[in-house]
């Protein structure tokens, strides 16, 4: 065969075989990153957030929803006016796939910037600055020892490190930090990556319970964990200090210029160092919340009257979580609260209603839990009757019980007045919403006159946001 023929069969073959491997869909065309920013997210109405499960960024503690991230997360929907959606999940180079995926709108973890993740994500402000840290543990007897005896046993110089096997979660800036400090020693330090599962609190309880010689870990997140297990030892730094942001896709650069310029304007605040403290500065509040089993962190416990809470929602024929939403919502779970209008108790009945349904003692939390179980029950019972899906009627029966039956039969008597559907919560609500305007009631269809009827709209998408995040953290 000539050279010009064979160098024509070789071409043919190759763009034959690369135009099988694209329509094959071995090798496709990329597909357009996902995009969704500022304004579509406001439209929409809602922020996801991608969180991390742990002792400092989210977690639940006496059915309150808490932690740095967390905290900062709920300021900033506010910013936005839109509410706050979290997504539990963990491992770093998940987290940044799913929110590149759409799965997400920001990852709010405490991420260290680097220059590989810039090509993956945009970075936010930095927060803070942070360094990483070995994690290891004392000698046995550390406590009778000195100072300087406690730190010969230990590994005070990268150097000593040589050899050792490090344990980091996989992908990590960890992992990064370990690999170049291997180069600038001179020496091989053996970095075992865990699963992409992994977090970075497992790898520091593996060390205090003896099950790993060590970890690498940001300084403050190790000195939070220090203050529950005393036998590690947190004090030999690894690298330079290094910026702590939250990320968002490359293709939501307003978003990104949002979240600095309200950024900017909280860290001038008190708030923003009041939070950081709580969560980075108060190790004897950390300690009380990792070990309570009233803590999603060392529990499943909601409250003190979780039993009584689960025998009300097996009458109703709730998940008992969502009744515990309930309860949160209106006494905090404190027996004895009363409210300016005069509702008393754990589900804060109004006098006549608790005696309507049984009450003679509204502080009896047992009492109470029962009156309220069977004012809730009535409510369902009656708005069965015209709203058929269980799932819109739960938010009239939520409306009703927090506003009063008659404000919500006016609000669906308008919707009908005017040609709209009075069996969707999101169409009535419209209507609720407008009673504090004398055209609509001062209209004779209306019989309980006006109502500043923004708390119960606002009450049952705070009830059914708090019940989402409990079945992410509490196990039924």
């Amino acid at each position: 065969m000539q050279l010009t023929q064979r160098f024509a069969l070789v071409l043919f073959l190759l763009v034959f075989a690369s135009s099988c491997e694209y329509f094959s869909g071995s090798k496709t065309a990329a597909s357009p990153p996902f995009s969704l920013d500022l304004a579509q997210i406001k439209e929409r109405g809602y922020i996801i957030a991608l969180i991390d499960n742990n002792s400092f960024s989210y977690f639940i503690y006496k059915g309150r929803s808490m932690g740095f991230e967390y905290e900062l997360l709920k300021r900033l929907a506010q910013h936005l006016e839109v509410e706050l959606r979290i997504r539990v999940t963990s491992g770093v180079e998940r987290a940044i796939d799913q929110l590149n995926k759409g799965e997400g709108d920001i990852l709010a973890f405490p991420l260290t910037i680097t220059k590989a993740r810039t090509a993956k994500v945009l970075f936010t402000s930095p927060q803070f600055d942070a360094y990483q840290v070995l994690v290891q543990r004392k000698p046995d007897n550390w406590r009778h020892l000195s100072r300087s005896q406690v730190n010969e046993q230990l590994v005070r110089r990268p150097t000593q490190l040589i050899g050792k096997e490090v344990y980091v979660m996989a992908n990590s800036s960890f992992a990064q930090r370990l690999q170049h400090l291997s180069e600038e020693i001179g020496g091989e330090i053996i970095v075992r990556e865990d699963s992409t599962d992994a977090v970075t609190e497992n790898l520091i309880r593996a060390v205090a319970m003896g099950e790993i010689e060590y970890t690498v870990t940001d300084n403050i997140i190790a000195r939070v964990n220090a203050t529950y297990y005393d036998n590690l030892d947190v004090e030999t730094i690894l690298s330079l200090p290094q910026q702590i942001a939250w990320a968002v896709r490359h293709t939501s650069p307003e978003l990104k210029t949002e979240i600095d310029s309200w950024l900017a304007q909280i860290k001038k605040q008190a708030t923003f160092m009041v939070i950081y403290n709580r969560y980075f500065n108060s190790p004897r509040t950390t300690v009380i919340r990792l070990t309570s089993d009233y803590s999603s962190l060392g529990g499943n416990k909601i409250s003190v009257y979780d039993e009584l809470i689960r025998d009300g929602a097996d009458e109703l024929g709730w998940d008992w979580r969502l009744l515990a939403s309930v309860v949160y919502q209106e006494s905090r779970f404190n027996p004895s609260g009363e409210s300016w209008a005069g509702a008393k108790g754990l589900m804060q009945l109004m006098p006549e209603t608790a005696k309507r349904f049984g009450v003679t003692d509204p502080n009896n939390p047992q009492q109470s839990l029962r009156g309220g179980v069977r004012f809730l029950k009535y409510l369902d019972k009656y708005w069965s009757k015209s709203i058929p899906d269980h799932d819109e009627r739960l938010k009239f029966v939520l409306a009703s019980y927090n506003a009063g039956l008659t404000h919500i039969i006016d609000a669906r008597k308008l919707t009908e007045k005017y040609g709209d559907d009075p069996t969707s919560w999101s169409v009535v609500e419209s209507y609720l919403l407008k009673k504090s305007d004398p055209k609509y009631y001062r209209d004779p269809v209306v019989m309980a006159g006006y109502c500043k009827c923004e708390e119960p709209v606002n009450y049952i998408k705070a009830i059914l946001n708090r019940y989402e995040e409990y079945k992410l953290m509490i196990s039924s």
